[in-house]
């Protein structure tokens, strides 16, 4: 069997015209479908978040090689925020990685766009690599090359 592409990940926001404009200033993505209104009535929106579920907006953004952000803003019932939303030892995705060359300016966008950084910058004999968080504490690791580059031969 070959290796699968990833195509995209979901990620759930409180403020979907917040998370648009923190995207597209922080790291430079771009809309490539939506903003969209999904309710109970969609039959696969009905399927997949069953029955509490009433109403949602989403967006597409896309980055530069061809992996996208799904990111929604559930509006009935109401997404909220948890209070620790960086609980790494329990099972599910934790955070997802960028490639920005330069991880400083890149984690100064984030901050300067109402996210935080959650670590130094690192650098590891000239790759570098940091965490950040987006405003809705989504967590944003950057690296300045690729995960292959970064990880292979070292003990990033």
């Amino acid at each position: 069997m070959y290796p699968r592409a990833i195509t995209h990940i979901g990620l759930s926001v409180t403020d979907l015209d917040k998370a648009i404009e923190f995207y597209q200033q922080a790291l430079g993505l771009n809309i490539i479908n939506g903003p969209s209104e999904f309710n109970h009535e969609n039959p696969v929106s009905a399927d997949f978040f069953g029955v509490e579920f009433k109403k949602t907006r989403v967006v597409f953004m896309g980055s530069g090689n061809g992996v996208a952000i799904e990111i929604f803003e559930y509006q009935e019932p109401k997404a909220e925020r948890r209070d620790n939303n960086f609980e790494y030892w329990k099972t599910g995705i934790f955070h997802f990685c960028i490639i920005d060359p330069n991880v400083k300016q890149a984690a100064e966008r984030i901050q300067r766009n109402g996210g935080k950084l959650r670590s130094k910058v690192w650098d590891f004999e000239g790759r570098q690599l940091a965490y950040c968080e987006d405003p809705f504490g989504n967590v944003i690791e950057i690296y300045s090359h690729s995960t292959e580059q970064m990880v292979s031969n070292t003990n990033v």
